[in-house]
């Protein structure tokens, strides 16, 4: 298992580096995917294509899913699998230049094993799995307190919070503040390093799944949002917390 972590954080630094080149090019290719707010650049193609050709150089019996270049879908989670989001927030990307992550899980026989988020600006990356512990650039990463939700932060989606699908605001109201980055693996990686208590989302299995690898290895919980069981496909409303909030969150949800 340690062998393909180095070799899997490699290509991911690798990943950044190419990203962080591209900030010299004015002249990136923006397109729009189901509407003007879903954005997708010749770099999140090129780095999905960049990760995906390493994993199947490495295991060429490997399936890959991921959010672009047609490998969004996926029915069979037998053997080994790679779910790749080569930039998640890309919005944050094209109009920050920051807040944004690469993002790799593997699974075996459909469980995950390892996952891999990595904060490219910020040079924070979280990688490891339930047999080999969480790091934070080299540094073990432990469990995070059992906050309730009074005690901290709530991660958000906007559109919900707007909306206050599933009481997310009486949820926002109750924790100690909302807080709305536009990017899963950034929300995810504080999670796992104790700056949130919870985090809500409408999200795909590449937002989740490399993020909920560490989480539940951190003793941390995840589901959707009535508490059923991810499916790792399509996009669900996705929960996660420390064990305190994310009972209350679940409860909340529910408008019990």
């Amino acid at each position: 298992m340690k062998q393909i972590t180095e070799e899997i954080k490699g290509w991911i630094y690798e990943a950044g580096d190419k990203i962080r080149a591209s900030f010299a090019n004015d002249d990136l290719q923006i397109d729009t995917k189901s509407g003007r707010t879903d954005l997708v650049t010749e770099m999140d193609k090129a780095t999905q294509e960049f990760l995906g050709n390493k994993i199947l150089a490495f295991d060429p019996n490997a399936k890959i899913m991921g959010e672009e270049n047609g490998k969004d879908h996926l029915t069979d989670f037998s053997g080994r699998v790679f779910i790749i989001d080569p930039i998640d927030g890309t919005m944050n990307f094209v109009l920050e230049q920051e807040n944004f992550c690469i993002m790799v899980a593997m699974y075996e026989d459909g469980i995950g094993k390892l996952g891999f988020v990595y904060d490219v600006m910020k040079d924070e990356f979280l990688y490891g799995g339930p047999d080999l512990g969480v790091f934070c650039n080299g540094n073990v990463v432990a469990a995070p307190k059992d906050k309730a939700l009074s005690a901290g932060l709530v991660g958000m989606n906007h559109v919900m919070y707007q909306r206050n699908d599933y009481h997310v605001q009486e949820i926002g109201d109750i924790a100690m503040g909302v807080r709305m980055s536009g990017c899963a693996g950034y929300e995810l990686i504080d999670l796992a390093l104790g700056r949130r208590v919870a985090y809500i989302s409408r999200l795909a299995p590449w937002d989740y799944a490399p993020g909920g690898v560490l989480i539940e290895a951190l003793g941390l919980k995840m589901s959707s949002i009535t508490g059923d069981s991810l499916k790792l496909a399509g996009r669900e409303v996705f929960l996660a917390g420390t064990p305190q909030a994310y009972e209350e969150c679940l409860k909340l949800a529910s408008g019990k």
